[in-house]
């Protein structure tokens, strides 16, 4: 059985409006390169540099602004970038309460400065906090390394120091399990919107994580 289960972030915990997030870009700061840098896997150009550590904030508020509608504050980025979060699913937080009860629980991320701090914020106010519910978070702006690169999940597994055996990855990119498994770090593809309770029942083989109700 998998002792570690190492959940990503969004799309697998977090639900994403992706959509939502380039309407506020657009319609808000005038910043009509959204496209260009935001797509179903978000880390495009700037974007993907400012998840891979290679851009910070503050560089890549700037080219936006640059871009943007004159007169535009650097906190409407922000506030532009965090409308791509949406929350937690409130079946998803009793989850992760009775999975932390009997596994270790990870967290490997594309992720960046400027969302993480907002991200934070949902899983506290859902009674969860990060550093209290994750053994680790693998963030990719700290690790300057982006999945589906072997580098990231190598570092990850020997940073766990668990045979690979013990370990399993859930990300809702099939590309991305398919770049862990690459790397020897078992993987399984989650859908969006599906029950991850039921998933995760399967594929650990642990009918108590399974829960009543989930649509």
């Amino acid at each position: 059985m998998s002792k570690t289960v190492i959940f990503d972030m969004g799309g697998v915990l977090v639900d994403l409006d992706i959509e939502g997030c380039k309407k506020v870009f657009r319609n808000e700061l005038g910043y009509e390169g959204i496209d260009r840098i935001i797509d179903a896997c978000h880390q495009k150009g700037i974007y993907g540099d400012l998840e891979e550590g290679k851009l910070s904030p503050d560089e890549f508020r700037h080219i936006v602004l640059a871009e943007s509608r004159p007169g535009t504050p650097a906190a409407e980025v922000d506030r532009a970038m965090s409308h791509i979060l949406v929350g937690i699913a409130p079946y998803k937080v009793e989850l992760l309460k009775r999975m932390a009860e009997k596994y270790d629980l990870c967290m490997l991320s594309n992720n960046n400065a400027i969302c993480l701090p907002y991200s934070k914020k949902m899983f506290e106010d859902a009674g969860i906090p990060l550093e209290k519910i994750f053994r680790k978070c693998y963030m990719s702006f700290e690790m300057k390394a982006l999945k589906p690169s072997e580098t990231f999940y190598k570092a990850v597994l020997a940073d766990l120091g668990r045979p690979s055996d013990e370990v399993l990855f859930i990300d809702d990119s099939q590309k991305n399990v398919d770049g862990a498994i690459a790397a020897g770090m078992p993987a399984v593809y989650y859908e969006p919107g599906t029950d991850l309770s039921a998933l995760l029942a399967d594929v650990l083989g642990d009918e108590s994580l399974r829960m009543e109700g989930v649509c």
